[in-house]
């Protein structure tokens, strides 16, 4: 981390390497989530292998939270060194003519995505840990889908809470998904539809997150 943090290149190239990873999981969770919409079943028998599955939980599930971290982290040290790098002062520089708002504010964004993360382990992982590891409730399959329905039915707060954070992604997402392959210096004949496809995701994605948490607080 110390070597990484020393070079400019070498933070960016870990930062875009640790955001791809985590767009992958983002499209992963959001595939799973996605089948609660239209099929209670499928949603518990994924669930329920995903939180049983010894390499899931004892290898991806431990990486992933490293991601999580290491991202955030190499994050704030970008903007930090940024900060320090820049010779005209904030207020002589007008960075709407050269960049977007996104591009200027990841940082912003990307901590109002912390706290949603924040929100989220309380709301899902915790309470799983609780469940299986401290009260070791003997281990039930169909559990899943009530659970997650029950977090967002009767509760507009916490449904709107959910919502903003994801369109905080999404500003997050649409500047961050599409730089990283340049970062790790991806520029050839497909960069330009390799774009098109990152900010169609950006979009797309939180969207679709929004609209499962607004049709189980319909619904339910």
């Amino acid at each position: 981390m110390s070597g990484i943090s020393k070079t400019s290149i070498a933070r960016k190239f870990a930062m875009a390497l640790s955001g791809l990873f985590l767009v992958l999981f983002l499209a992963q969770h959001f595939t799973i989530n996605f089948t609660s919409v239209f099929s209670e079943d499928t949603f518990n028998e994924i669930s329920h292998f995903m939180g049983t599955n010894f390499l899931v939980q004892a290898v991806l599930q431990p990486v992933l939270i490293f991601g999580v971290v290491f991202h955030f982290i190499m994050g704030f040290i970008l903007e930090i060194q940024n900060n320090k790098a820049r010779v005209v002062k904030y207020k002589k520089y007008s960075g709407g003519a050269n960049s977007s708002w996104m591009s200027r504010n990841m940082i912003f964004s990307g901590a109002v995505i912390l706290l949603f993360l924040g929100l989220h382990f309380y709301d899902f992982w915790f309470p799983e840990i609780v469940h299986k590891y401290i009260e070791s409730h003997p281990e039930d399959p169909t559990r899943y889908y009530s659970e997650t329905v029950a977090k967002f039915a009767g509760d507009p707060i916490r449904t709107g809470l959910y919502a903003i954070s994801f369109i905080f992604l999404m500003l997050h997402l649409l500047h961050g998904f599409a730089s990283s392959f340049q970062s790790i210096g991806f520029n050839n004949k497909y960069s330009r539809a390799l774009t098109v496809f990152a900010k169609a995701f950006a979009v797309v994605i939180p969207l679709g997150f929004i609209f499962i948490a607004v049709f189980h607080y319909i619904n339910n």
